[in-house]
């Protein structure tokens, strides 16, 4: 599973200048660091390119066999 806050914070990026480069709320990346909420998948594609890691990760848990 994904550790998404562990992930933006090992790239160096605060919540404030990762919500800068997508265009969302600071709040928006606390959500999804917490779980409250996911991102679209627009935006977890970008996710994933700013990250570096599959951006499909965020709806593993979603999806059943």
């Amino acid at each position: 599973m994904l550790d998404f806050r562990k992930t933006r914070e090992e790239a160096g990026l605060t919540q404030t200048q990762l919500a800068e480069k997508l265009g969302i709320s600071r709040q928006a990346i606390s959500n999804i660091e917490l779980g409250i909420a996911k991102p679209t998948v627009e935006n977890a594609k970008k996710l994933g390119e700013i990250l570096h890691f599959d951006w499909t990760e965020f709806y593993a848990d979603t999806v059943k066999s």
